[in-house]
């Protein structure tokens, strides 16, 4: 059977959870695109795409994926959208997908602020069942030096306040951010946000030079070390000894990462730092990652 094409505003980025998923771009870029160690969507100009366009879209996307059970709604965060706007595109995934497993999107904390408790639990009744958070570090001076435009505070408070409506999340954080000078701070603010919050999923990602290291010292507003692949395991091996959480779903799999690590925490917390020691001996101590890219 013959669909029409949708043509989509590349690039396109996507969790690696959402594989399967079908992808709906309700926006086109970042609303926020100012953090200096991110590079996705410097291409782009950010949009909110109207109803109008996006309702053909998914009428043709339902017809030529039936029986799928997972959307993702791209771009950066679509999630900055007002409820008024989530809510009919969400009707109309709805009524042209038939029952989902999920609806998802990437988010930001302040997004989440920005909508009142009954609209969160609105969309969560509607299928928006997970978001993506990308909190990269529970530092505040850190925060403050990639440009994040969040603090540790409104971290927890809107992911608390996510947690509340019922709606689950996944929260990345990035190994490597703060380089040699902030490691330690990094590591154990960030075990410390992932404690009061205790999300559903956590990953690690490692901070990527796509544009090379002097792009990235450049943007970094502070003494930005770049660390060997040994201090950036003792960074993540610190981080998870430091993680007091029950059934967090874990993973350091990212075509970013130097070591594949996946598991239950706290289940698995002892086994995943005893992988981390094994490659801390047998790593040499003077290499340094290659400038690596997740574009």
């Amino acid at each position: 059977m013959f669909f029409p094409a949708i043509k989509y505003d590349e690039p396109v980025f996507r969790p690696p959870g959402e594989a399967r998923s079908v992808i709906i771009q309700a926006t086109l870029g970042c609303s926020w695109n100012q953090c200096a160690f991110c590079e996705m969507y410097t291409s782009k100009k950010f949009k909110a795409r109207s109803f109008e366009d996006l309702k053909p879209e998914i009428e043709i996307l339902a017809n030529a994926y039936k029986g799928v059970k997972k959307v993702f709604l791209a771009d950066g965060d679509a999630f900055v959208l007002s409820a008024n706007k989530l809510i009919p595109i969400i009707n109309e995934i709805n009524n042209q997908f038939g029952k989902l497993q999920r609806i998802s999107s990437y988010a930001l904390p302040k997004d989440i602020l920005n909508k009142s408790e009954s609209e969160l639990k609105e969309l969560r009744n509607l299928g928006l069942k997970l978001l993506y958070i990308g909190i990269e570090t529970g530092d505040d001076n850190l925060l403050k030096l990639i440009n994040k435009g969040e603090t540790f505070n409104t971290t927890l408070e809107g992911i608390l306040k996510a947690h509340d409506a019922g709606i689950e999340t996944s929260i990345m954080i990035i190994n490597g951010l703060g380089g040699k000078k902030y490691t330690k701070q990094h590591a154990l603010k960030s075990a410390e946000v992932i404690n009061k919050i205790n999300p559903k999923f956590l990953s690690t990602l490692t901070l990527s030079l796509p544009y090379g290291l002097d792009h990235f010292q450049n943007r970094f507003n502070g003494d930005y070390q770049q660390q060997t692949i040994v201090e950036l395991f003792e960074e993540l091996k610190l981080f998870i000894e430091n993680l007091d959480v029950e059934n967090v779903i874990y993973r350091s799999n990212h075509v970013s990462n130097n070591l594949f690590l996946k598991g239950t925490l706290s289940k698995d917390q002892n086994e995943l730092i005893e992988l981390l020691n094994a490659a801390i001996q047998n790593t040499h101590p003077n290499i340094y990652p290659s400038a690596s890219s997740i574009l």
